[in-house]
């Protein structure tokens, strides 16, 4: 293994290429570079007839795709050649929560894991419904992970890390393992390793050459179509794939410059891929930064994505950029949090390589062109185990929500936003202003919540109030009731209302999720009001006939491989796992996100409420906790944040360091003139221009995987 900082083999390059096929010992790859000619695939690349894609096999959405995007079924990576995939492009979403959800990619569906020789999850398990117990204590969901999570400047002290040339990021040293050799390749323009760093060829320099490449290679999907990554400018350059969209100093709106850029990336791969055409492969959709590439012989079909991490930028979505910046790039990581790859193409062909490896390691997938599509990619390796071996939950239909009264109105349960005015006594010997936010709070909710599934059942009148309260409480569903006026309530006047759709001067009847329903009828003390469910008014009812923990082992395997990444100071692919579970959570929410048939499963809007509503109700517990234990009240809450006024000596944070704990995010020493900006405040606007201010230089926090943000 590698000590720090020592470079792997794809730095120390072989005078000679002679190397083995990662999947034989008898093909070896001549001196001059010149791959196998024959058109036939090797036998393990021959997948049986039962995996074959259905006609209706259609894009997922969320994920406006171009035409290219066309995906395999879940369990598909073998089709009969009789069968063709139509591209169904869906409608970008309508934004349900409070930041409108921007098309997301789904350039890859699930593929199957032949033989199931895949890497397993980190931790072998039988797959019962049961969470982990010695992982989970209540609301903490442990991560062992002592001294790493416990102040919001992790996060800061890498990005420091990143921009330092003489002192690169701990990442960059940590060895490469050899999980995804045999599933994907890397390619430069100094020539083509494995991702575990070993030199196959020199220079691919035409596209004949990446065909025959491609060919002997005989990579096969982990979770995801097999892989072959373009690493660097240069190495597009030798395929003749280069585009000139122009300099982002030209235009206002990055986003016009990425429409173009991704419009002659397209143009550009459909002048050159000609050859491959001709040797018999075939475009799902249209090309762009990732080339869903499919070949048939005889009644089977295999698929292979290429990715051209250069142009990955062109390709826009609420994950990749947010207000005319780049942002978050999967597996790539993040340009304005320096996780990004080092700007040398073998320096980040390694790197790239190291994460490829990670993802397959503690994942047992290759991840998604998304973070969302990573998220999903696990869900259905876990799926296919559980069905496989008859243990578990195993969900195979969609949750879409019950015909409720009236049009939609957005979520179902949202996210808090709430800001109030300092009185005199929250002013009184403050020196600082602190932002806690739960650590990995929607991965600890998702572990620990049970979901339910199959067809609900409607009930009404009285049957509906028996339902909830039966001898094991109220079962998974949607209940319809009547939220009494806050102000009749004896209610904490510093705190926010205890659920969103409450009214201070009126009753208001609303749909609530279970978990909104157990917190309601909680104590004061705990964050609720107090409530019998009589008092309630259940009118209505949607309830499932089955519930379990469904998500409890997806949860296991992110929650350690997180804590991988946390002992090992890999902040790259810890903030990665940040976005896998985060970005598939967000978008069970709309079904145009799952539209192809083997992936419908994936649209649990319902699910996602109640984690939201959990993450809420465990926050506002907390914060009457603090209430008690220090006579301090919050200024602000957002989702999962909470900012408080303190004294120099106080510390509010949770001792855990289990998710689903409080942890500092942001903590400043507040100047004569931010304070002042406090005490003359005089409505909540001038609150958030203080804290605003105040938080102005811990802007990147805000992009820590801890703060969950608005799904």
């Amino acid at each position: 293994m590698s000590s720090p900082w020592e470079q792997i083999p794809l730095f120390a390059l072989p005078e000679t290429t002679a190397t083995t096929s990662p999947d034989s010992t008898d093909d070896v790859l001549p001196d001059d570079d010149v791959l196998p000619d024959d058109d036939v695939l090797p036998d393990d690349d021959v997948l049986p007839d039962d995996d074959v894609l259905p006609d209706d096999d259609v894009l997922p959405d969320d994920d406006v795709l171009p035409d290219d995007d066309v995906l395999p079924d879940d369990d598909a990576v073998a089709v009969d050649a009789d069968v063709f995939v139509e591209a169904d492009h869906a409608d970008s979403e309508q934004a349900a929560a409070a930041h409108p959800a921007s098309p997301e990619r789904s350039d890859v569906a699930e593929a199957a894991d032949p033989a199931d020789d895949a890497p397993s999850p980190p931790t072998p398990e039988t797959d019962s419904e049961e969470v982990d117990n010695a992982a989970v204590d209540g609301d903490e969901v442990h991560d062992d992970a002592a001294g790493s999570d416990t102040a919001g400047s992790e996060e800061a002290d890498n990005d420091t890390a990143c921009n330092d040339a003489a002192d690169p990021p701990v990442w960059e040293a940590l060895p490469a393992g050899e999980e995804a050799d045999g599933h994907a390749l890397i390619v430069t323009a100094d020539g083509t390793y494995t991702p575990s760093g070993r030199e196959l060829t020199g220079p691919v320099d035409s596209v004949e050459k990446l065909d025959k490449l491609i060919r002997w290679a005989s990579l096969t999907p982990l979770g995801a179509p097999a892989q072959i990554w373009i690493v660097g400018q240069a190495a597009c350059e030798l395929l003749g794939w280069i585009i000139d969209p122009g300099s982002e100093d030209d235009v206002d709106d990055m986003e016009a410059l990425r429409n173009r850029a991704a419009q002659e990336l397209t143009a550009v791969l459909h002048a050159t891929l000609t050859p491959m055409l001709n040797a018999g492969w075939e475009l799902r959709g249209d090309p762009g930064h990732v080339v869903h590439l499919s070949r048939s012989i005889g009644n089977f079909t295999s698929m292979v994505d290429v990715v051209i991490e250069p142009y990955v930028w062109t390709y826009w979505n609420k994950d990749f950029g947010w207000h005319n910046r780049v942002g978050d790039m999967g597996i790539l990581g993040s340009p304005t949090a320096g996780t990004y790859l080092p700007d040398d193409d073998l320096p980040a062909a390694r790197e790239l390589g190291r994460r490829l490896a990670w993802c397959a390691k503690h994942l047992g997938v290759l991840p998604g062109p998304t973070p969302a599509r990573t998220g999903a990619a696990l869900v259905d390796k876990i799926k296919r185990e559980r069905t496989r071996s008859g243990k578990g939950i195993v969900v195979t239909a969609p949750g879409s929500v019950p015909p409720l009264d009236g049009p939609p109105r957005g979520d179902l349960e949202p996210a808090v936003g709430w800001t109030r005015v300092p009185d005199t006594k929250d002013l009184d010997g403050v020196s600082r202003l602190v932002s806690i936010d739960q650590r990995a709070a929607y991965l600890a909710s998702a572990g620990m919540l049970e979901f339910g599934y199959g067809q609900p059942q409607h009930l009404t009148g009285g049957a509906a109030a028996a339902a909830a309260a039966g001898d094991k409480g109220a079962p998974f569903g949607l209940w319809r009731i009547t939220l009494p006026p806050g102000q009749t309530l004896s209610l904490p006047a510093k705190l926010p209302l205890p659920h969103p759709h409450m009214l201070a001067d009126q009753p208001v009847q609303t749909w609530v999720s279970t978990v909104s329903l157990d917190g309601l009828c909680s104590p004061v003390a705990d964050g609720g009001i107090g409530a019998d469910l009589d008092d309630l008014d259940i009118t209505e009812a949607w309830v499932y006939p089955q519930q379990g923990r469904a998500l409890d082992k997806w949860a296991k395997i992110l929650r350690e491989a997180r804590k991988a990444a946390v002992d090992t100071d890999d902040d790259a692919t810890k903030r990665f796992l940040g976005t896998c579970y985060k970005g598939y959570i967000g978008r069970m929410v709309n079904p145009d996100m799952w539209t192809a048939k083997q992936m419908q499963h994936h649209h649990q809007p319902l699910w996602r409420a109640a984690i939201i509503a959990h993450c809420r109700w465990r926050g506002r517990r907390v914060a009457m906790r603090i209430a008690r234990e220090h006579s301090r009240w919050p200024v602000r809450t957002v989702t999962d944040s909470w900012v408080y006024l303190l004294a120099d000596d106080e510390d509010i944070a949770d001792a855990s360091e289990a998710l689903g704990k409080m942890s500092v995010e942001k903590d400043v020493v507040l100047t004569d003139t931010l304070l002042s900006a406090f005490t003359s405040a005089e409505d909540v606007h001038e609150v958030n221009l203080a804290i605003k201010a105040a938080f102005a230089d811990n802007e990147d926090a805000a992009a820590d995987d801890e703060g969950e943000g608005v799904l």
